[in-house]
Formats: C-alpha cells, sequence, structure tokens
C-alpha cells in the first residue's frame, strides 16, 4: 500500500480505472474485473459522473451507478477507496457551487454510499470564480460527504494559484492531481506542472497510462485488434513508438514479464506519482495490470524507458 499525501489514505499501487463500466464492460463484465481487482488486494476505484456519457443509449452516470450496486452486492465500501469526478457532466458543466452540490449529491445516490473519499475537479472551469469552486468542496468537506478533494486537468499556474487561495481562505485544499502521463504523453506534465506538484508535496495519479492501450504491445505494424480504443493507440506507431515498444520489449523479456506491466512500472518510478490508474474490459487483461504493483525497476532501466521515449 501507498499512502495518498496529506491524507490518511493508503491505496494499491495500481487504480482500477472505471470509465469502461457501463461502456466497453456490460455490468456483469464490470463486477467480475472489480472482484478481482479488490480479491488481489486492490482497493482504489476511479469514476466520474461523465462516464460513460459519450456511448450511445446512456446519458453519464452509468459507471458510478455499476460501481454501486457491485459495493452494495459485496458490502464492501468500508475496505475500499472510491474517487469520482465533477463538471464534465454534460448537464452539469463547469465548477459553480450550484453545480458541484448538485452533482455531489447526484454522485453519493448512485454510489450508494454516505461519503466520497477523493472528489476531483474534472478540469478547470476559467468562468466560476476558482474561490467560489474552493468554497462548495470545502462545504462538502465540512459536512462529511467528501473526505479530500483533488484537481484534473488543471496547469500548473491554475493549480498553485487554487493551492494558495485555499490556504488564504483556510478551505480544504487539493491534495492530488490527475494528469495526462504516459510513456508517449510526457511534455503536458513534465516540467512545470509535475514541478507544482511536488512543491505543494501534492499526489499524483496519470491516466490514459497506457497510451490508449498502445503500451500493453498489441499494436503493431501488421497487427489488427478490436477494440474501441484502436484507432488512437495506433496514431502512436510512429519513430517514438517502435523505439518505446522495443525498450519495453527488451526489458519485459529479460524479466519475464508483460510489456503493460513494465509501461506502468515506468509511471509508479516517477517523482510524485502515487498510483497509476488502469481499467480492465475483461478479467483477462488485469493480471498485468495487477503485477505492475509488484514490478520495480532498476534505475537503468527507468533510463532506458525514459530515453527510448524523449
Amino acid at each position: 500500500m501507498t499512502k495518498i499525501p496529506h491524507t490518511d489514505i493508503n491505496v494499491f499501487p495500481l487504480v482500477l480505472g472505471g470509465n469502461v463500466f457501463g461502456w466497453t464492460a456490460n455490468e456483469e463484465q464490470s463486477f467480475a474485473v472489480l472482484d478481482a481487482y479488490a480479491a488481489a488486494g486492490g482497493n482504489f476505484i476511479d469514476t466520474a459522473d461523465m462516464y460513460s456519457c459519450w456511448a450511445p443509449g446512456n446519458s453519464g452516470g452509468e459507471s458510478e451507478t455499476i460501481i454501486g450496486r457491485w459495493m452494495k452486492a459485496r458490502g464492501n465500501r468500508s475496505k475500499l477507496i472510491i474517487a469520482t469526478k465533477v463538471g464534465k457532466l454534460p448537464r452539469l458543466l463547469g465548477l459553480s457551487t450550484k453545480t458541484i452540490q448538485r452533482a455531489a449529491e447526484d454522485s453519493l445516490e448512485r454510489l450508494q454510499t454516505d461519503h466520497i473519499d477523493l472528489y476531483y475537479a474534472h478540469e478547470d472551469d476559467r468562468a466560476t470564480p476558482l474561490v467560489e469552486s474552493l468554497a462548495a468542496f470545502d462545504g462538502l468537506v465540512r459536512s462529511g460527504k467528501v473526505r479530500y478533494i483533488a484537481a484534473s486537468n488543471y496547469n500548473a499556474p491554475r493549480l498553485a494559484e487554487a493551492i494558495r487561495a485555499s490556504r488564504r481562505e483556510g478551505f480544504a485544499q487539493y491534495v492530488a492531481l490527475q494528469p495526462h502521463y504516459n510513456l508517449m504523453e510526457r511534455s503536458k506534465y513534465e516540467g512545470e506542472l509535475m514541478e507544482a506538484v511536488a512543491a505543494e508535496g501534492l499526489g499524483s495519479f496519470p491516466y490514459f497510462s497506457l497510451a490508449s492501450g498502445f503500451l500493453t504491445g498489441k499494436y503493431r505494424e501488421g497487427s489488427k485488434v478490436d477494440s474501441k480504443r484502436a484507432e488512437g493507440a495506433s496514431a502512436y506507431l510512429n519513430d517514438k513508438g517502435r523505439k518505446v515498444l522495443a525498450a519495453l520489449d527488451e526489458i519485459a523479456k529479460a524479466r519475464k514479464e508483460a510489456v503493460t506491466s513494465i509501461a506502468l512500472a515506468w509511471l509508479a518510478a516517477q517523482p510524485t506519482v502515487v498510483a497509476p490508474i488502469a481499467s480492465a474490459r475483461t478479467t483477462e487483461q488485469l493480471p498485468p495490470l495487477l503485477r505492475s504493483a509488484e514490478v520495480h525497476l532498476t534505475k537503468e532501466e527507468v533510463q532506458k524507458l525514459s530515453a527510448a521515449s524523449e
């Protein structure tokens, strides 16, 4: 287990992403994945109110609903850490007081719980004063409906400004950031944003940890993969992508591990990263994700992968 900075929460080193629940994984498949993750010692599940409003016939909230039904059926809420987000559901956009309060109540109802462990601002809302959003989050913390708050998709100046504002007003402060970060996407996080996270002692939980599946090694020249993410993953099959796959292959072969496990272990080894987020549509996809929690790369292996992905 690893601790989220500024909290009393200890989490499994691999966060289970809930974006596939109610989208590419139906309720039965989702329950199977959740069962297998929990059986392996996993305790941290990440979702959002908007998951998966993009799928035909969905309106958002499907993932939270499935997770809520699963927790009720298993009676295991007290053993789990649940993170969800507000701000990107089409019918509840932004971070106004009214939106945050309404969205939180809806999420609590769907999750069938009385509290959210980690509540994210899903993206920055420039149309609402930061202090208004932070006051609304603080109100949820004071009421016991939320334990801790965090930010997703914030840039460095806005993250620093939010922390300063919370400190000045005596509000609950963001304890974590969820950035887009992986071996193929480093420039958005490394540098100013990572420095801001480190300066405030926050933890980061990268999403798209496997670059839409590209870093599983399934997407190569001549391969055809039946996946909703195939197009996004295939976009990484360029010179840099081939170099990264070659380095991953070499380390995976030497260690007798899956490429997926090595790619996630590289992320886990990066400064400020508490745990990567990865999702599984089926129980067959889960073992290499879970295995990454046991793989600790050497300094040389980390450097080799970093060099390949420059």
